[in-house]
């Protein structure tokens, strides 16, 4: 087991994520607390990957003021999905999932398209945005600058970022959001 806590700089929060390698491939156990535009949020998440580092199931609950949510994803195949146990279509193909309230999620395609330096991809991820209440799909871009350096793109706002990640590809430092904490 490895025990990661990170820091949210636009978010303020803290993120104590325990990281569980099996046989089938990643579970991942994780709270994040912290306060956006004066609400205290906190979120429970739990995700399970493959060997392949795609994601086969996610359980979250989650409050922002007095908003509670609850969301279960699964894998029914390599491209089908289901959201809270209804068929969920427009997440088909869909292999990562991306909690902008965590840097973890960004590992997911870090480590499952296993770049080399230059080259670049792009992705459809499920998106869910706890803050706005959203879940949806949306696409995103990967491009391996270096060794332990990722450009990253959430395509459809046009937001960018270098991520420093360690060996692992977890995120170290993730300018303007997230900054990983000793251990």
């Amino acid at each position: 087991m490895e025990q990661i806590l990170w820091t949210g700089r636009a978010y303020y929060s803290l993120e104590h994520c325990q990281l569980y390698g099996t046989a089938g491939g990643m579970r991942v156990e994780s709270v994040i607390a912290g306060i956006y535009e004066g609400n205290i949020y906190r979120v429970d998440y739990r995700l399970h990957t493959n060997p392949q580092w795609e994601t086969q199931y996610l359980e979250l609950q989650s409050r922002y003021g007095d908003r509670w949510e609850n969301i279960v994803l699964k894998s029914d195949t390599r491209d089908s999905r289901t959201l809270n146990g209804q068929p969920a279509p427009q997440f088909d193909g869909c292999l990562d999932v991306d909690i902008p309230l965590t840097p973890f999620t960004n590992t997911l395609p870090i480590r499952r398209l296993d770049l080399r330096e230059g080259e670049e991809q792009l992705i459809s991820i499920i998106y869910l945005d706890l803050i706005a209440g959203e879940i949806r799909p949306v696409q995103q871009k990967y491009r391996r600058i270096s060794e332990y350096v990722y450009h990253y793109e959430n395509v459809p706002n046009d937001f960018e970022a270098d991520i420093q990640v360690n060996a692992e590809g977890l995120v170290v430092d993730y300018p303007g959001l997230f900054v990983r904490k000793v251990p």
